[in-house]
């Protein structure tokens, strides 16, 4: 896994995947060019790190972070959509976590205000689930719970951020950050199709880029309603009726290895070109870094 750079262009944003996989992690062979950690991606923007979700991901991203900043204090922002365990799971892994010099501001949505810290905690108990308990962790971790019936807009330094609720089982946040080249949307964990889709097509509304749920294919979708994912055919329509310039194919089924994910591609590229010759449509691999 390629390291981020110390040497970033500050004013220019980026966005590498760690984590691009959903449900469960899959390595091996078959998913190698693609990747098989769970949700991860980290954005660096007006001088700010952020970090959506702490998927298996986020285990490589803390690894390559501890190599870049040694002994120096870090701070990041970790926008967490929800608690199901492909978002969360890597958490204890995380090696930033472990240092004392490290302050994690941690953003998200959950049932009550107090739930969202017990999301992170209750996964390191110290004894059933994890050797080691959430509260001897040295580094100093804030929460900020988002009321999905509330203000959604908030700040991370200079970037405005909105959370929007998604159509997924229990809730989840998908997440746009504004930057100075563009929007970039984070609408993971989302059943295209649903009652909100109106407000969905304002939340995403001519964003530079979005990287969008598109874990079944046209035919997988049919018998999978209720189980809050999209398919690449009802993304890329999404995408092309909302002025999105870039979106990525993301939270790739455990199923589905390389070759499959090509065909998927294939198609909703060919789709795009049907909707509108300017949209861009990739799928997103692990390692990847995009520069806006």
């Amino acid at each position: 896994m390629p390291a981020t750079s110390p040497h970033r262009d500050p004013d220019r944003p980026s966005l590498r995947f760690w984590g691009v996989r959903g449900s469960i992690p899959t390595p091996g062979p078959a998913t190698a060019r693609y990747g098989g950690n769970t949700t991860c991606i980290e954005v660096s923007v007006g001088g700010e790190r952020i970090v959506i979700d702490a998927g298996s991901g986020i285990r490589g991203l803390g690894v390559a972070l501890m190599k870049e900043c040694g002994p120096e204090p870090l701070h990041l922002t970790l926008l967490h959509s929800h608690a199901h365990w492909d978002h969360i799971q890597g958490f204890p892994f995380f090696a930033p976590a472990y240092s004392k010099q490290t302050h994690i501001r941690v953003i998200g949505g959950n049932a009550t205000a107090a739930g969202l810290p017990r999301v992170f905690a209750d996964q390191m108990d110290g004894q059933r689930y994890f050797p080691f308990p959430f509260a001897a962790l040295p580094s100093q971790i804030t929460f900020e719970h988002i009321d999905a019936q509330g203000d959604l807009r908030f700040s991370i330094g200079s970037v405005a951020v909105l959370a929007c609720p998604t159509n997924h089982p229990g809730g989840s946040l998908g997440y746009r950050l504004e930057t100075p080249h563009g929007g970039i949307v984070f609408l993971s964990d989302h059943e295209t199709g649903g009652a909100d889709e109106e407000r969905i097509r304002a939340f995403i509304s001519g964003a530079a880029l979005m990287i969008a749920d598109a874990q079944y294919d046209s035919t997988e979708i049919l018998t999978r309603r209720g189980w809050g994912h999209g398919s690449v055919e009802e993304v890329v329509g999404l995408a092309a009726s909302s002025g999105v310039g870039r979106v990525y194919l993301f939270h790739h089924d455990p199923a589905h290895d390389d070759a499959c994910l090509d065909r998927m591609l294939a198609e909703g590229q060919a789709q795009a070109r049907q909707h509108r010759s300017d949209l861009v449509v990739d799928a997103a691999r692990e390692g990847e870094e995009i520069l806006l």
